[in-house]
């Protein structure tokens, strides 16, 4: 079972190496990281996916709390979290092949950032399905190279 953690930190070197260095020593791999500054610039948002069992999960998030420059470790459900990843995707293209590439980018709601002879520079943001999804398709075009950002998320608003 995948979970998120969402995890503010104060903005100072070393930080990341810290928390990814947690993981480390405990033996667990991370499927997917990003970080970035929050409002303030102080706090940064380390946002993690790691598969694990609950118990693991409610582990991680305590042992995270217990590191200096950790401010507060949040748990987020799948189900009740928006969950967004950036694609960057350079895919063979031919003329003839040109508008149907352009009608699975309109598709997933991405956009063609450069056109050359024989490729297309694709950015897409979606879910990690979403995203999957399109690199599943584009698998049989070509692709040529790939950047994927790690995963966001954010709570539903409580109601």
């Amino acid at each position: 079972m995948k979970h998120i953690l969402s995890i503010n930190v104060r903005n100072r070197p070393g930080v990341m190496s810290h928390v990814s260095g947690l993981f480390t020593r405990r033996g667990f791999n991370i499927d997917s990281i990003a970080v970035g500054v929050t409002q303030d610039p102080d706090v940064s948002v380390i946002t993690l996916v790691v598969k694990g069992d609950e118990k693991t999960a409610k582990q991680l998030q305590g042992q995270m709390l217990k590191l200096a420059d950790v401010i507060d470790v949040r748990l987020l459900a799948w189900n009740q979290s928006i969950v967004r990843e950036v694609v960057l995707v350079r895919v063979k293209c031919t003329a003839g092949n040109r508008s149907e590439l352009f009608g699975i980018v309109e598709i997933f709601h991405g956009r063609v950032q450069e056109i050359t002879a024989d490729s297309l520079l694709i950015d897409v943001q979606g879910n990690p399905r979403q995203i999957n999804g399109l690199m599943t398709i584009l698998e049989q075009y070509g692709i040529i190279e790939v950047a994927r950002t790690g995963q966001i998320a954010l709570p539903l608003a409580a109601e």
